[in-house]
């Protein structure tokens, strides 16, 4: 496996991560603090969706790295 698909596949796995612990975040603002801290949800929303498109990145370069390698 090329270094290339390495650093790839570290890349996902941590945006994966960081994606993760946003949503838990955004879960926990739901479940523990609406409807009183609403005014924390666009800010908290937002940055869920941006930790979500940076995996969605990284995935989509992985995947086409690992096709052009087959």
């Amino acid at each position: 496996m090329s270094d290339e698909i390495k650093n790839l596949e570290k890349d996902v796995k941590k945006a994966k991560r960081l994606a993760s612990e946003q949503a838990m975040e955004l879960h926990d603002l739901i479940e523990d603090r609406l409807p009183e801290a609403y005014d924390e949800l666009l800010g908290i929303a937002n940055a869920t969706y941006v930790a979500c498109k940076n995996w969605d990145e990284a995935n989509k370069k992985l995947l086409a790295a690992l096709a052009e390698t087959a």
